[in-house]
C-alpha cells in the first residue's frame, strides 16, 4: 500500500476528517469527532512517516519489527510510527488503522457519535 492509498483509506473511515497542520508541527492528521487516530509527518527528513495508536498488547510486538518504532512524543501513549508504509502488508496496516479509528470513536460521547452518523447519512453526504 502506498501513501496515497493509505490517505484514501483513512479518509474513508466513518466520520474521518483530514486536517493539515503547517510549521512547526508539519503533520497531516486524521481524526473523528476531534479525536486523532492517525497522522503523517509532512516535512523532511521524516516525510510520509505514518503514526497511529495501537492496542497495549501489540505495542511491543510492533516496535520489535524493523521499520516500526514508538512515535516521537506519543510513544508513551502507545502510538507507533511506520517508517515506510509500502513495506507493510496492506491488510495488516488497514486492520491496525481500523483499530485506532475504533479506539477514537469509542472515546466520543453518544451525542457526538449520533451527530457524525447523522451527518454521514445526510443527502449531500457532507459531515456537518
Amino acid at each position: 500500500m502506498d501513501v496515497a492509498a493509505l490517505k484514501r483509506h483513512c479518509r474513508s473511515l466513518p466520520g474521518a476528517v483530514e486536517q493539515r497542520y503547517d510549521a512547526p508541527a508539519n503533520i497531516l492528521v486524521y481524526a473523528v469527532g476531534g479525536k486523532r487516530f492517525a497522522y503523517f509527518k509532512t516535512s523532511e527528513p521524516e516525510r510520509w512517516r505514518f503514526s497511529f495508536k495501537v492496542p497495549p498488547e501489540r505495542f511491543l510486538e510492533l516496535t520489535d519489527q524493523p521499520g516500526i518504532k514508538p512515535a516521537r512524543w506519543l510513544g508513551h501513549h502507545r502510538w507507533v510510527t511506520v517508517v515506510d508504509v509500502s513495506a507493510m502488508p496492506a491488510g495488516y496496516l488497514k486492520d491496525l488503522v481500523a483499530w485506532s479509528h475504533r479506539y477514537a470513536w469509542d472515546r466520543l460521547s453518544r451525542r457526538q457519535r449520533a451527530e457524525i452518523q447523522e451527518g454521514a447519512s445526510a443527502p449531500d453526504g457532507k459531515v456537518r
